[in-house]
């Protein structure tokens, strides 16, 4: 793997990591809370982490098709924290098989979404990648400081 795709992968890696920090530990109560109205739980979240990043990197950047249905990842429930880390761990050993494949020229490729026909660049749906499971991260570690402290 080119050192460009090795160090998106590490920092790929730490973000999933992290993750899993958040969700360790939780009884199924906590996962499949939700802090108010309109928010999610922990377990939509990891399930919608898990799906978007298989997504943009497997559908888009590999043209190999997740079968992906977004709308049902938002209705998560009961499912366990091993299955939310197993779920994520497949997602990030696929993102690796992917980025294995890539090569510095490729950042420049176009490619396009199944879900919507929009072009983009290859640099382009790696950072949002990235972005897109950095944002999930942040609400996740908040939920979880919600969870704790109505249990406090």
């Amino acid at each position: 793997m080119e050192l460009f795709f090795r160090d998106y992968f590490d920092h790929l890696q730490k973000l999933h990591g992290d993750i899993e920090r958040v969700l360790q530990d939780l009884p199924q109560e906590a996962l499949d809370w939700k802090p108010g109205e309109d928010m999610n739980s922990l377990g939509v979240l990891a399930f919608h982490v898990a799906g978007a990043e298989r997504y943009w990197l497997g559908d888009v950047l590999a043209g190999e098709s997740s079968n992906r249905n977004r709308e049902v990842e938002f209705y998560t429930q009961d499912v366990t924290e091993a299955e939310l880390k197993a779920r994520l761990s497949s997602s990030l050993d696929f993102s690796r098989n992917v980025l294995d494949g890539l090569k510095l020229p490729d950042l420049h490729e176009l490619r396009v979404s199944p879900r919507d026909g929009c072009q983009f660049n290859v640099s382009w749906v790696l950072n949002h990648a990235l972005e897109h499971i950095a944002i999930h991260l942040g609400h996740m570690q908040v939920t979880r400081q919600f969870w704790e402290q109505k249990q406090a």
